[in-house]
């Protein structure tokens, strides 16, 4: 698996601007809505949801180890006014401290990367940008994810949420798939094995050639959306056996 490429700054950058788009999608006086991609949440659970996920998380960064940290999820408050409060905050919290450590400091994370704070930049400004999305869509106004934030949301989910075995796909498919961005210069090989993936050196697949039993095709954003389960494999331009694309799916 190849390391993460981007800097700090872009990471943060992505959090800042998701984050505030987040924040905007929020009604407080339709906070009772459904949110659709996550069926058995309102728009209050998600805002509770990621409240919990920035102090959880920032909780593992500032204690500057590698251990698994055993601190229970932060409870969200009672009372819609609060809640939004209490959001607020943890998100500046999150974004305050993610400025302040290098990124080369030790930091527990729960996937086969570095135990770096450095991972704690990147998978907050995904964390962030997915849910702006499904907020988004609970008042029917979904932006697609930046395309470079994007083409790294897929790297992730093949560098680390499938190899930390988050697959939530079918797992009784195994072979090769390719995946290509549209708008982007990015492409992929995955070899999906009974008891795992391994993401392929994509510059001498494509050169080779070679035979693949499924590929997909569809902008950045459609893809990072399908492997988190967000929108249907039918967004996107298949070939071949559309249940490995499926198989690759973290949520």
């Amino acid at each position: 698996m190849s390391a993460p490429s981007h800097t700090k700054a872009f990471w943060l950058d992505a959090l800042r601007r998701e984050g505030a788009a987040f924040r905007a999608a929020i009604d407080p006086d339709r906070l009772s809505e459904p949110v659709p991609p996550c069926p058995e949440w309102t728009v209050r659970d998600l805002v509770g949801h990621l409240g919990s996920v920035y102090l959880r998380q920032r909780a593992h960064l500032i204690r500057g180890v590698t251990s698994k940290p055993e601190a229970p999820w932060p409870t969200p408050p009672e009372g819609d006014a609060a809640l939004l409060t209490w959001w607020d905050e943890a998100y500046q919290q999150m974004v305050a401290s993610l400025q302040e450590v290098e990124p080369d400091l030790p930091a527990w994370n729960w996937t086969v990367q570095p135990p770096k704070a450095i991972f704690w930049h990147r998978r907050m400004a995904h964390e962030t940008a997915i849910h702006r999305w499904d907020a988004q869509v609970s008042v029917g106004l979904p932006e697609p994810l930046d395309t470079a934030l994007a083409v790294d949301g897929v790297d992730e989910v093949l560098d680390s949420w499938l190899p930390a075995g988050r697959r939530k796909g079918p797992t009784d498919r195994t072979g090769v798939v390719r995946l290509e961005a549209s708008d982007a210069e990015a492409r992929w090989a995955v070899r999906i094995r009974a008891n795992g993936v391994t993401l392929l050196d994509t510059d001498s697949w494509f050169s080779d050639e070679p035979d693949a039993q499924a590929a997909a095709i569809g902008t950045a954003s459609d893809l990072d959306l399908v492997l988190y389960g967000r929108v249907p494999l039918t967004v996107l331009t298949l070939q071949g056996d559309a249940e490995l694309v499926n198989a690759l799916r973290t949520g």
